[in-house]
């Protein structure tokens, strides 16, 4: 549970910007879509190992 302390005259609009930017932080939206769909561990490390191999690939590129 996330707990914003509202400070004395501090503007509403600034603490719910506040708490949005910690809600992002702690990935619970996040959380909640992959707990969806399942996908399958060999899927999961299938992916892994494409964007490492495309992450390389750039900085190959980049190193050029």
């Amino acid at each position: 549970m996330l707990i914003i302390p509202v400070k004395d005259g501090e503007n509403i609009d600034r603490a719910l910007k506040r708490f949005k930017r910690k809600f992002d932080r702690t990935g619970t939206m996040r959380q909640l879509r992959d707990r969806q769909a399942f996908t399958k561990p060999s899927v999961e490390r299938r992916a892994q190992i494409q964007k490492a191999a495309y992450i390389q690939h750039l900085r190959d590129q980049e190193e050029i």
